[in-house]
Order: C-alpha cells, then structure tokens, then sequence
C-alpha cells in the first residue's frame, strides 16, 4: 500500500473491450485548468495514466470507450455536478472507484457521496502527498477486491476515515503488513480490532492463504486447547474422530487470537511453545506438526493495561513480549469524530440497499446529535444506530427524531458546534470567530437581525421567498477575506491568521473566488 503501485495492472471498471494497460486509468474532473494541471503533473509522476476534462459527460464517455480504474472529480462543476456524475459512474460502472474533491467540503455532501458509493471526500486545498497516498490506497483496495474470492465485500475494506489517527494506523498496516512479525492491537470494544487483522492478513503475503478468528474468552481451557490445536481420536470423550484445530487449518494463513487476556497461565505456556518452534501437538496426540502461522491478538484493554497484568502474575512476561512485537492502538470513535460523517455515509448505504430503502441522507439536527455524541460502544454502536434509524425512517432522509438511545439528545459537553459542523468532513473544526453567525457569516446588512439563539449567536431571519445561500456565504466569505487583505496591506500569510486558516487555503480562496488587488 505504497506509491509503488503504479505497477498494478488494471482491473477496468467498465466500457467495451478497453485496449490492455500495464498503467491504472485514472480520469480527473475539475472546472478548474489549474486543478486539472495540478493532478496531471502528479499522478501521472507516479506512473499513471492520466485523462483530465472539464465535462462530466466527457468522462462518462471515456469510462465507456477506455475503461477506469479510479476518477477523481470535484464536486461543484457547471456542465455536471460531481453527485451527479457519481451517481452516473456508479449506475454503469460500478467497478470504478471515486474519490470526491471540493473546496466546499460539509458532513452533508460527505454522506451523500459515501452513499453514492464513493471511496472517500477529501477537501481542497490538499496535500500532494497525501493525495498520492490516497490514490495508491484506492488502487491497491480495487487489486485486493479482485483477487479476493469474496470480492469487495470482505470487511477489511470497510476501513472508512480520513482522520489523522486512522490516517496513522492505516499508515502502520502498509508498513507492516508485508511482514511476518507478530501485532498487538489494543482498543476498546467497537474500535474495528478484526477489522485491522484482517486488513494486515489481506495486504500481506499471506493474503491468499486463511484468514481465522477465535475469541479466547468464548471457552473453557480445555476447549480452547482442542480448538486452536485439534484433538486425536479417542482424546477425550466424545472424541469420536480426529480433529484439525485452527493452526493446523491456518497453515501459510493467519490466526487471529482476539481477547488474549483472557487465555488461562496453562494455554499461555502453550502458545509461547508454538510462538518459538512452530510447532505444537493435537490434544491426546504424541506426534509434532509443524505450522506456518502468523499470529495477530488483540485485547480490549490497552498494551498498558496488558503489561500491568505482566506485573501483577496474571499475564506470562515473555509471551507479552512475543505478541508485542508490532504494538497498535486504535483510536475511541470520541477522538476521531470527525470521521463520524464518513462513516453514517458508509452504513446509511449499507442498511438502505439491504433494507431496501429510499433513505437518501441524514438531516442537521441528527447529525449534530451523532457527532456530539461520545460513543462508548464506538463504531459498532454507529453502525447499530444507523441501521436502526434507517429502519425506523418513514421519510427520504434521517431525522432528529429517528435517532433512537442516549444519542437521541445532544450531549451537554457541547463539543460540537452548528458553525464547525461544515469542517467536520474534511478534518478536525476550525476555531470560529464570536462575530459569526451560525451560518458562518455575519447577518446581512438587509436583513434585520433576529432575536439571539441558544449559544449566544445571533440567527439571521430568513426572507420571506427564500434566497441562494451559497451564492450569500461565498460573497461573505470574499468579503472577510477583502477586509483581511486590507488591514495586513495583502499580506496573504498574515491574513490567513486573523482568518484562522493556512497560507495554502488562503491562497487557494483568493484564486477561486478571483480576489485581485486593487491596484494592480
């Protein structure tokens, strides 16, 4: 899972009898030149084959006449707008792979365009690296969807967020996948522990051999021993026929060992044995047999907390230091909630397809109630709650009111507020300032201004007829920036500060939204 896949061949994604390729196709849609030049210049240095246009339509035609393995398009386009153009791609070409990139990057487009089966929402500006990152990610994702038997629905591509801890351990899994050292992963319950095991077997070189789970705290000593090694005939009773165990059936695989903390002193000393000869007995069995397994445990508690049962005699020291070898942590969904859009995305399109649902997205109000949360059940309590909303829902979109358990109502803390909601799709809130507005701008000069809303911040009443709030938040977004420019004599990196924001976004803003100065 590195840049080096430029050397993957190209599984095609559609069209009529694309010519062979030893490059992956890659179509890149933006209206603006300088975007398309941009990723032209940097895919197409890590080997790619690169087509760019400004037309949706144009690249729907080239999937049909050229085939693709990945498009990259933005969002707000004049011919075709990107939800548009992904809902079309995945319609007739459900193999492509699409990463959606915008400047205006909020937790609803985000959900909408994981529903629509996008890969990921990334926001401008962006980091080159990451991007290249995110690129051979997605490539390697697609080779690994195809030479797996169970194809794209093998869980360990359900990795879903772009946070930096999940970016950090995504990181690690391309590091040590294509080893054979043993991992620790530590995390609590929900996190996604088999998850990752599962995403190092499947990156590893191990990837075509077994993939096995056993949770060590679901049996007796005796039991466990007979699962992990088999038993011979005639063991114990009932034992009526020879039995291979998991190592056995793992061989050339890898075995999974979840909640290792609870294997008993007698089983520790027996798996430290297989750990440093390879090899173990069936119970009731005198023969050896040799096994070429990798081990990958996890435990609930942290490696912290794993060392202290070290301490306290309840946990073998060298055993710990065998399974350590490779230490991951996994990060509470508490800590990452900026992926928590992403992730309702992810499971709304899951439980609608199999419910078979017309829920199309998730409302305001209940996503604040979903970010806000703190998740003591993690990611599999957010994937409870949307399937469970999304089996309650009566209308097209998820409400406030389908938002069922102690997530129902907003959490006291605070910790998310209306006006960071928009930066939660592509990264962590940015600061805001007292003087704006829940909408993120200062009330119009023609509006008159409402009575305060819970938080302290003014609400600007809405117009009677309606109005383009887009079109309004982009001309006070110019307007900040022009007074920004103005009191630092344009001076972008100084501006950027009193703005809260980086020289690259600031410098980015003032191109797309053709901010000149004056006097030049």
């Amino acid at each position: 899972m590195t840049s080096s896949t430029a050397s993957f061949p190209s599984p095609y994604g559609g069209g009529s009898a694309p010519q062979p390729s030893a490059k992956p196709r890659l179509i890149v849609v933006d209206d603006e030149a300088s975007m398309r030049n941009l990723f032209k210049v940097i895919l197409e240095g890590e080997g790619y084959d690169v087509f760019v246009t400004d037309d949706g339509t144009e690249a729907l035609v080239r999937i049909a006449s050229h085939g693709c393995d990945l498009l990259i398009h933005d969002l707000r386009m004049p011919k075709m707008d990107g939800l548009t153009l992904l809902r079309k791609v995945k319609e007739a070409h459900p193999g492509v792979i699409c990463i959606v990139v915008t400047a205006f990057g909020t937790w609803e487009t985000a959900v909408e365009a994981m529903r629509l089966g996008a890969y990921t929402h990334i926001g401008k500006p962006f980091d080159t690296a990451e991007m290249r990152q995110l690129v051979a990610r997605a490539l390697e994702r697609k080779e690994l969807a195809k030479a797996s038997k169970s194809n794209a629905d093998l869980p360990f591509l359900d990795i879903v967020g772009n946070s930096a801890l999940m970016n950090a351990v995504v990181h690690m899994i391309q590091r040590i996948a294509p080893t054979d050292s043993t991992v620790l992963i530590a995390g609590e319950s929900g996190t996604g522990k088999e998850l990752i095991a599962r995403a190092i077997h499947y990156n590893s070189l191990r990837a075509k051999g077994p993939f096995l789970p056993v949770n060590c705290g679901a049996f007796t000593e005796t039991l466990l021993e007979s699962e992990l090694f088999g038993h011979v005939k005639g063991a114990f009773t009932n034992a009526v026929a020879d039995r291979k165990g998991l190592f056995a059936s793992a061989d050339l695989g890898t075995l999974f060992l979840d909640e290792i903390g609870e294997m008993s002193p007698v089983m520790q000393v027996k798996l430290l044995r297989v750990l440093e000869t390879h090899t173990f007995k069936p119970v009731g069995g005198n023969r050896e047999i040799r096994t070429d397994v990798r081990i990958i445990a996890a435990t609930t508690a942290t490696n912290r907390n794993l060392a202290q049962m070290v301490a306290d005699g309840n946990f073998r020291e060298d055993l710990f230091h065998r399974l350590n070898v490779i230490p991951i942590t996994l990060p509470p969904l508490r800590d990452r909630p900026e992926d928590i859009p992403m992730l309702a995305g992810h499971f709304l399109a899951r439980f609608t397809k199999r419910m078979n649902k017309s829920v199309r997205s998730i409302d305001k109000d209940a996503m604040e109630r979903l970010i806000a949360f703190d998740w003591p059940g993690n990611v599999r309590e957010l994937e409870n709650t949307i399937e469970r909303a999304v089996a309650l829902c009566t209308l097209d979109r998820i409400t406030g009111e389908d938002i069922v358990g102690p997530m129902a109502t907003p959490s006291a803390s605070g910790r998310v507020s209306s006006a960071q909601l928009a930066a939660v799709g592509t990264g962590p809130p940015r600061p805001t300032s007292p003087r704006i507005s829940t909408l993120g701008a200062p009330v119009p000069p023609t509006m008159p201004a409402a009575p305060a809303v819970p938080g302290g911040a003014a609400m600007p009443p809405l117009p009677e007829n309606g109005f383009d709030l887009e079109r309004h938040l982009m001309e006070q977004e110019r307007a900040y920036i022009l007074q920004a420019l103005d009191r630092t004599d344009w001076n972008l990196t100084e501006a950027a500060k009193l703005l809260g924001m980086t020289f690259r976004s600031i410098r980015y803003r003032v191109s797309k939204l053709g901010i000149q100065r004056p006097d030049k």
